[in-house]
């Protein structure tokens, strides 16, 4: 026999050895492309390019509401409808309905995308301050303290940095007919924790 053929045929049980050791470590013996799905199309919680759907929509006094994203809450761009020449009080009402409104609409494709929620339920009415309420008082159709957390903390968040507020990082709510009145607050905690930061709030008297 000759010496190249000797060679061959020992050769052959070391291959057959590496075979089994390359099989038993669950490597294939031929390369096949693993297909991890899509990279992600957009970062969590970041709108970094134009959202079509908002900006069609988008035909009024510009606004910005608070929608979950997370943990947290997270400002997006809006607007709401006021006819011109509306006098304060009614400007007030018009600007806090048409958030509410959009607080309780279902975010956008790219906004749901990027992660973006919301806790507000629609079918929520506001109004004006009754007879002995302060000028700046919010009463809602349905009690403040019924709501859930996260859309507490949206609502005050919301009303509370908007012409619906005095500007001053709270807001004066209440529910239907003369049921107390409280001021609520938006903080730094509540933004980043709304689900187990309330917004604090403080008794409203009679007329103050």
């Amino acid at each position: 026999m000759r010496r190249a053929s000797v060679r061959r045929l020992l050769a052959l049980p070391v291959l057959a050895g590496l075979a089994g050791l390359l099989a038993g470590c669950g490597i294939r013996s031929t390369e096949v492309p693993t297909d991890f799905g899509p990279a992600p199309s957009r970062a969590r919680c970041s709108l970094t390019e134009p959202d079509v759907t908002s900006q069609s929509a988008r035909a009024g006094v510009p606004v910005q509401v608070f929608l979950l994203c997370g943990s947290s809450l997270v400002a997006v761009d809006r607007s709401v409808r006021v006819p011109d020449g509306t006098a304060d009080v009614a400007r007030r009402v018009l600007v806090a309905q048409g958030l509410l409104d959009q607080l309780a609409k279902s975010p956008s494709a790219g906004e749901k995308e990027a992660g973006y929620t919301t806790d507000v339920r629609g079918g929520m009415t506001v109004g004006g301050p009754g007879p002995r309420d302060p000028d700046d008082a919010l009463r809602l159709s349905a009690q403040p303290g019924d709501m859930t957390s996260y859309a507490l903390a949206q609502l005050v968040c919301t009303f509370s940095d908007s012409a619906a507020a005095e500007g001053n990082g709270s807001v004066v709510l209440g529910g239907p007919g003369s049921d107390p009145l409280r001021r609520y607050e938006c903080t730094d905690e509540v933004r980043s924790r709304p689900g187990s930061a309330e917004p604090p709030s403080s008794a409203i008297t009679d007329g103050g």
